[in-house]
């Protein structure tokens, strides 16, 4: 199961399509105020359904991204600490479709006789096994230590390799706009 998660969540944020994002924040922070962030890991070990490949490709796009709203990143003494965290969860969808054949109708035959007509109907169920993941995207004040941005990424993890350099910072990029300083033009 260890190897299905670490392939499959070979990022769940490789789902641009149908991925949930919100984030919310500390109303009375002034994020002008902040210039430097810095990553202070990931909470509770959650990194290790993930390789080190996409570690790498998020950390970027979050850097990306952090640098289009002019915040520098350094390796210690930063105004902001940014945290990670993954969630997996295993889901199961379940989708019904109905035939109707036929139809009900009153009609009169040959012999002057009425009758109602009758139909038939089949319904067939499928049932899809799939993973969900969730990626935790905080914002502390490094000094006060004071949660002031919360991002939340949900989505449904795709196992297609080629697509995850691509699809990665889109998600990451969908995520930030939630966050409260816009890029700079």
């Amino acid at each position: 199961m260890k190897k299905f998660l670490t392939l499959g969540l070979i990022f769940f944020l490789t789902l641009s399509y149908g991925q949930k994002v919100t984030g919310d924040y500390e109303k009375s922070t002034d994020f002008s105020a902040y210039k430097t962030y810095m990553f202070v890991g990931w909470q509770d070990d959650s990194d290790q359904v993930m390789n080190d490949f996409d570690k790498k490709r998020l950390r970027e796009s979050i850097k990306s991204e952090m640098d289009a709203r002019q915040f520098n990143f350094v390796e210690s003494d930063a105004d902001m600490a940014v945290s990670l965290y993954v969630v997996v969860d295993q889901k199961t969808s379940t989708t019904a479709y109905t035939n109707y054949y036929g139809g009900a109708g009153y009609g009169v035959g040959r012999r002057g006789y009425g009758g109602w007509g009758h139909g038939s109907a089949t319904t067939s169920y499928s049932e899809n096994d799939y993973l969900q993941g969730t990626l935790v995207l905080d914002m502390y004040d490094a000094t006060s230590k004071d949660l002031i941005w919360q991002g939340i990424a949900t989505g449904t993890i795709t196992e297609k390799p080629e697509k995850r350099d691509k699809k990665i910072p889109k998600a990451i990029a969908k995520l930030m706009k939630k966050f409260p300083v816009d890029k700079v033009k």
